[in-house]
């Protein structure tokens, strides 16, 4: 089996910073002890690979994230300077990928329960039971049941207006389009709802696109979730379904999100990606991006520097 150990610098980091990272993750790597890195600019940051034969992925990642790890507790560098990861071959070498990602606070910068919420004037009480969510301590389907509940009597005008504040996160078009340029396929499933997500979906040209549809009645959001909620075992369900549909591998996908939600669908893919995430996902996750840009993921596992 071979692997490829991967490090890319934030934004903007210097190239002889970088270098001293790189350096000093090796140094507490023995089985990277003679390996050549190539080194690319992406954007402004800065990408290492080299692949490593006969070395099991899983087992190499384990060890580079806890050197990282290491390495941040002792001081020498911050967690938000870099991001490392190993991949396995057969998502290297794969002719074809699934990304599935999560859309609140990772595609998108804002929640979209809380830019509708304010609308009704409990933004804060909504935003609250979000985060707990986030972290895990509050089951997800019932949270959403309670927080869609404070949206009853908003007229359905408020929607196009939601839409119209939603800001992508930095790098997220340019994620999905060197993806795509690459031949891969690109989907979202989000804890959000369906009416903000398609015309997004449309915009960014996604080939899949899952999340909750909120009930309207006589032009107004009747405080009720349509059909079955999106919770994590309906994230994983989709990235193994929409995986089988395009014949693809579940050690050729990649999930990415921000919270507990996602926890099944990064814990199952090949490489799971945490962004700017809570501790209950970081943990799990084999790509930790502890920085503002999305599509570092596209770094981490395509070679498209040069076109």
């Amino acid at each position: 089996m071979a692997s490829t150990l991967t490090l890319v610098s934030r934004p903007a980091l210097p190239r002889d910073r970088f270098d001293e990272l790189l350096a000093q993750l090796v140094n507490r790597l023995p089985a990277a002890a003679e390996a050549i890195f190539s080194v690319h600019e992406s954007a402004t940051r800065w990408v290492a690979k080299t692949r490593i034969e006969n070395i099991d992925a899983l087992d190499l990642r384990t060890e580079a994230l806890a050197s990282f790890d290491t390495l941040v507790d002792s001081g020498f560098f911050s967690a938000d300077e870099a991001c490392v990861t190993v991949l396995d071959s057969a998502l290297t070498d794969a002719k074809r990928i699934l990304l599935l990602m999560d859309v609140d606070s990772t595609l998108i910068k804002q929640e979209v329960i809380e830019l509708l919420a304010a609308h009704a004037g409990r933004e804060q009480e909504v935003a609250a039971v979000t985060e707990a969510a986030m972290r895990g301590e509050l089951d997800f389907a019932q949270s959403l049941i309670q927080r869609v509940a404070t949206l009853k009597g908003l007229p359905e005008s408020v929607l196009p207006e939601v839409i119209s504040r939603v800001i992508y996160s930095d790098g997220a078009r340019e994620l999905v389009q060197r993806m795509h340029a690459a031949g891969h396929i690109v989907g979202v499933v989000s804890g959000g709802f369906q009416q903000i997500l398609d015309p997004l979906a449309q915009e960014l040209k996604l080939d899949h696109a899952l999340a909750n549809t909120l009930g309207i009645t006589d032009g107004l959001l009747d405080g009720t979730v349509h059909g079955q909620i999106v919770d994590r075992a309906m994230k994983e369900k989709m990235l193994r379904a929409w995986a089988a549909e395009h014949g693809i591998s579940m050690s050729a996908t990649i999930a990415a999100g921000d919270g507990a939600n996602d926890l099944d669908m990064v814990t199952a893919a090949g490489l799971g990606v945490a962004f700017n995430a809570k501790p209950a996902l970081r943990e799990q996750a084999g790509a930790r991006i502890d920085f503002s840009r999305l599509d570092v993921i596209a770094d981490l596992v395509l070679d498209d520097f040069d076109a």
